[in-house]
């Protein structure tokens, strides 16, 4: 594998591009590497304890009333922020599943689908599921097929 690093003057933001036949294990390493550099630093509470978590680890985020849950395999801890906050600061494989929440795409082990009514998103290792709406659904899978390709 090349590295060539060029210099721009003239960029808005840092950009890294790469260029491959194929995407194999080490172009998808690469790719998380990337992202991870970007991914948010949040903090988990519950009670008194302060978490710091992979942002990985998280399965979904949920509205509960005027708190924000972030749903572990084991575990619901509280964070600071709106869903539409979150929304914007989450990495790419995160996806809105219904006006309450947004779950971690690359956490999910299936959906049953239901065309009359939500669908229900299970998690593998865990009794954890949410429901993404009809509204949501197509969208949810596009990002889906986007980031496991």
């Amino acid at each position: 594998m090349k590295l060539r690093i060029e210099i721009t003057d003239d960029l808005a933001e840092d950009e890294v591009i790469v260029r491959c036949s194929r995407v194999d294990e080490s172009v998808q390493k690469l790719q998380a590497f990337i992202q991870s550099l970007n991914a948010p630093k949040l903090t988990f509470f519950k009670g008194a304890q302060e978490f710091y978590l992979p942002i990985e680890q998280i399965l979904f985020f949920e509205t509960d009333g005027e708190q924000i849950h972030a749903h572990t395999k084991a575990d619901a801890l509280r964070v600071k922020f709106r869903l539409y906050e979150l929304e914007e600061m989450l990495p790419h494989y995160f996806a809105r599943a219904a006006k309450g929440t947004i779950v971690n795409t690359a956490k999910i082990y299936s959906i049953d689908r239901n065309l009359t009514a939500s669908s229900q998103v299970k998690f593998a290792n865990t009794h954890k599921q949410v429901y993404v709406s009809r509204h949501y659904y197509s969208a949810l899978k596009d990002k889906m097929k986007k980031w496991r390709k």
